[in-house]
């Protein structure tokens, strides 16, 4: 568990990219459910920004932030507008759906 100061840091970092970004992804490059969900946003035509943080020092504090904001400390955490729709499967699901694109245009 990181310092309650990185853990603020982090907190603050992830609430700055979710605000900024319509469509957020917290990744790590080498995981295939993350590979999973910017394949199914990629698909649906979205334009995302993608934090890996696997190639970040502060990765793991942002992950014990996510836990607590999402309830999960796995990646990928997909947000849009905002709001955590899960990870790849919930993401690729979606899409197949024909959902995805909604939810971004929704706000």
């Amino acid at each position: 568990m990181g310092s309650q100061e990185s853990l603020k840091k982090a907190r603050t970092l992830i609430e700055s990219e979710i605000s900024k970004n319509k469509v957020q992804v917290f990744s790590k490059t080498y995981c295939p459910y993350c590979k999973m969900a910017k394949d199914a946003l990629k698909a649906a035509g979205i334009d995302y920004n993608v934090m890996e943080l696997d190639n970040r020092s502060d990765g793991s504090a942002i992950q014990d932030v996510l836990k607590e904001m999402t309830g999960a400390r796995s990646v990928p955490r997909v947000f849009i507008n905002g709001k955590c729709i899960g990870g790849g499967s919930e993401t690729k699901a979606l899409q197949v759906q024909g959902k995805l694109v909604q939810m971004v245009n929704a706000s």
